[in-house]
């Protein structure tokens, strides 16, 4: 086997999840390599949080393999290189009184330190997620204070405190504005290639994480399409990967039969 050192993130074999009875993912395949920013979409009930919360080891699965860092049993040092954004966690109550600072120092926090003063090495985690998240300017204001985009940076942050090398983030452009969103992409980007994390990343914006991630990835119970992200299938080749019929056949739709074809698109 590889050294934990060179092997990819993420490598799933031929995985299939059955959750209460109904089988979510079958034979999904699937490598991320570092440095990758990864999108992940598909229709709702198509498995992508089932995926996510698999690889996390939350969820079982009744057939396959998954190797983090090159090890399918994972140690907790493994585990501490995944980064975990859930979909609700920048909704933070408003009557919770909490510094972006303080929120972000709560990512250095494990189950060797916590009953431990605040030490140097853990300031300096903190400061430099904070910069790095383009928050200094407001580390000493109010979570709730905060604009969505600013909350959803602020929360990435104290993922990146923990030193996490592979980011998992489930709908982080929900609730934000076009400015935001535009600038939270932005971003990821530079994590992947200044701060070289890897992330893989859900949203049902197809076309803003179109524009930022490095490939996509469509997903319904199996991956139907893995590529480039400016290679992705526009809607009625969708249609045809999800083996949808078209009410009105005419030349178009099998003209874009053809071109998906053309280009590769995975079933």
């Amino acid at each position: 086997m590889l050294t934990n050192k060179s092997s990819p993130p993420l490598k799933i074999d031929k995985l299939t999840v059955v959750r209460s009875g109904n089988q979510v993912l079958e034979d999904v395949c699937l490598t991320i390599n570092r440095g990758e920013f990864v999108g992940l979409v598909g229709p709702n009930g198509g498995g992508k949080t089932t995926l996510l919360l698999t690889i996390l080891g939350l969820l079982k699965y009744r057939k396959g393999r998954i190797e983090l860092y090159g090890r399918t049993k994972p140690s907790s040092s493994t585990f501490g290189k995944l980064g975990w954004v859930s979909q609700h966690a920048s909704n933070i109550p408003k009557n919770i009184k909490l510094t972006v600072k303080e929120l972000v120092q709560l990512g250095t926090l494990n189950s060797s330190n916590m009953f431990w003063p605040f030490n140097k090495e853990q300031n300096k985690q903190v400061n430099e997620a904070i910069e790095l998240a383009g928050l200094k300017s407001v580390e000493n204001s109010n979570v709730s204070t905060l604009s969505g985009g600013q909350r959803q940076r602020a929360v990435i942050a104290r993922v990146l405190a923990s030193k996490a090398e592979f980011i998992l983030l489930d709908e982080p452009l929900v609730g934000i504005d076009r400015e935001s969103r535009n600038s939270l992409m932005k971003f990821l980007d530079k994590l992947c290639h200044e701060a070289q994390k890897t992330i893989l990343m859900i949203s049902h914006d197809i076309a803003a994480i179109q524009q930022a991630s490095h490939r996509m990835i469509f997903l319904e119970e199996r991956i139907r399409y893995d590529g480039a992200a400016d290679c992705f299938p526009d809607l009625t080749a969708l249609a045809n990967l999800r083996g949808i019929e078209p009410v009105h056949e005419d030349s178009h739709s099998k003209k874009t039969l053809y071109q998906l074809e053309d280009m590769g698109g995975k079933q």
